[in-house]
């Protein structure tokens, strides 16, 4: 006698409503984009509006905005209220771009044509195991960022947007001594490194990446000075020798497991034994729970030839690096923190 599988909890009833309102999650990724491009949350700041009153502020076409402001409040971003005025949510607030915690650059790059055109080639990545960006775009991602400036200062841009709350949860939940060295490898233009070094007056900093994240950097600042320095290096290659503290942050789910290793052994071979390395990044739970990271796996897959992993996962990987994972920590972000000894 057939029987059939047990519902998951918290399945929806309307099983037809919902695979098709997932099968058009795109439109509400482009509506999400519409908004921030014309930065309505800047707009809404101010107090509520009516979509003719935005309108009129943004250059667009009233009726088409409401109907696009709608989709987006049925969600959560923005409220529409009685009287067709609408306001800021919480979430909308991380819309504008004046905001400390501000995702508007955030938004515009996973929402920007590097990511859309290669998710739209998934089903091909998944039939022959190869990334599309190199066949869509002619190179790969951080060789083809090397001549696009625009599309170079997106990604800076937008990844230390998203990476803002995270680097001030990172550094609230690590244990960073109180004196010697962290290098920051790979770190982009900073914001970690800054969060850390302010919360421990007596440690000094190296951040080290390629020169245009390093032109850039956030470390200019009076309480910092004096305590920081940049070094331009490729970590394939080589990374500054002496730190007690090594970060990868974002740095290992750009790779495959080879080039991982690569990255790994270059520091170890610049850290004496009994220094810790610190990956932080999302670590995948087991099983059906939802997690950010499974996105953004996905989405590691198509544009870059990475992935995100799970505790073993990581723990292999160090090993094979010459490292001893010790413990894994949670943040309060999505993000974790892998912490390994060098041995």
């Amino acid at each position: 006698m057939a029987t059939s599988s047990p519902r998951p909890t918290g399945e929806p009833t309307d099983l037809v409503t919902h695979l098709t309102d997932q099968a058009l999650g795109h439109l509400f990724s482009a509506a999400l984009r519409t908004a921030a491009h014309h930065r309505i949350a800047d707009h809404l700041a101010r107090g509520p509006r009516t979509p003719e009153q935005l309108a009129e502020a943004t250059g667009t076409h009233a009726p088409h905005l409401r109907r696009v402001l709608r989709l987006l409040a049925s969600r959560g971003i923005f409220h529409e209220d009685s009287s067709g005025t609408y306001q800021l949510t919480p979430a909308a607030r991380m819309l504008r771009t004046d905001v400390p915690d501000s995702l508007h650059t955030a938004v515009l790059m996973l929402t920007d044509t590097l990511f859309l055109r290669t998710s739209e080639k998934l089903e091909e990545t998944v039939r022959d195991g190869a990334g599309p960006f190199e066949r869509l775009f002619g190179q790969p991602l951080f060789q083809y960022l090397q001549g696009d400036e625009r599309a170079r200062t997106l990604l800076d841009d937008g990844m230390t947007s998203l990476s803002a709350t995270a680097d001030e949860a990172v550094a609230a939940a690590y244990p960073f001594p109180e004196t010697g060295t962290v290098v920051d490898v790979g770190g982009g233009r900073g914001g970690l490194l800054r969060a850390v070094l302010r919360r421990r007056p007596s440690l000094t900093g190296v951040l080290v990446d390629q020169a245009p994240p390093l032109a850039r950097h956030l470390l200019d600042s009076d309480e910092l000075k004096g305590r920081w320095r940049t070094e331009e290096a490729d970590f394939f290659t080589a990374v500054p020798a002496g730190g007690d503290i090594y970060v990868l942050k974002h740095v290992l789910h750009d790779w495959p497991d080879e080039r991982c290793r690569e990255i790994l052994r270059t520091c170890r071979a610049a850290m004496a034994p009994g220094s810790r390395i610190l990956i932080v990044e999302s670590v995948l739970p087991p099983g059906n729970a939802p997690h950010f990271g499974k996105t953004m796996d996905v989405a590691m897959m198509a544009v870059v030839d990475g992935r995100e992993r799970g505790s073993e996962e990581f723990a292999a990987l160090l090993s094979s690096g010459g490292f001893r994972l010790t413990r894994v920590l949670p943040t309060g972000a999505t993000p974790s923190v892998v912490e390994a000894v060098a041995e």
